[in-house]
């Protein structure tokens, strides 16, 4: 349980596969939302990750976004209704600019991206934290409609973005069960729909998802 005082203002992490449909459900839902993709490091930074065996830049690894700095835009807008976050384009890999988000008076928000469940236990521990769900569903599908999103966004290269897609549909299962180890609770989209009206009426909160996380590395991760 957080040590913090209650924060009028909570946040559901939505994350889930590559592809899985966060965005849409987060459209859908009405509420407010935080891009956490727009906290991913730009292409020149020497930190970031490789794919094993290859030159990809491993974008499904969590060592390639800026955790900190997003927890820091959520706090600051469960305690003042509004932050500056990056403008970020995954085509050129590059921060293009920053903006002020404000939610407004609502008593919730929604942080939706791939890294959301590794910041679930930090969210819990500041009392942030409302709920923390994983979208699942068919590996294929979910193949398909990356595919068709990053060739329609430009995202990356052609060859890059097929390579990268069949790794990531062999590894869907055990990215959504590293997710839900890290506290996200996995969910079709109408059981997530459920789960945000719950949330937004005070009567889903996790404290369990401050659960202790696996070693970092471990497991599979996903992009966008």
């Amino acid at each position: 349980m957080s040590s913090h005082p209650p924060i009028p203002v909570r946040v559901v992490l939505l994350t889930g596969p590559s592809g899985s449909g966060k965005s849409s459900l987060a459209a859908r839902s009405g509420l407010p939302v935080l891009a956490l993709d727009d906290f991913y490091k730009e292409g020149d930074d020497p930190t970031l990750p490789v794919v094993a065996g290859s030159g990809d830049i491993d974008w499904d690894s969590s060592a390639s976004w800026d955790g900190a700095a997003a927890v820091t835009a959520i706090t600051e807008l469960c305690r003042t209704g509004r932050t500056e976050v990056p403008v970020y384009s995954i085509a050129t890999s590059s921060r293009t600019g920053a903006e002020v988000l404000s939610i407004g008076r609502t008593p919730l928000f929604i942080a939706e991206g791939i890294f959301a469940a590794d910041i679930a236990r930090r969210c819990a521990e500041l009392g942030v934290l409302a709920d923390a769900l994983c979208l699942r569903g068919r590996p294929s599908t979910t193949f398909r409609r990356r595919l068709l999103r990053d060739l329609r966004e430009g995202r990356k290269s052609v060859p890059f973005l097929l390579r990268r897609g069949w790794r990531l549909m062999r590894a869907e299962r055990a990215i959504v069960t590293r997710q839900s180890a890290l506290g996200a609770h996995p969910c079709t989209k109408e059981e997530a729909l459920g789960r945000l009206a719950a949330a937004a009426a005070g009567r889903c909160v996790r404290p369990d998802a401050a659960a202790t996380p696996p070693a970092h590395g471990e497991g599979s991760r996903a992009s966008a």
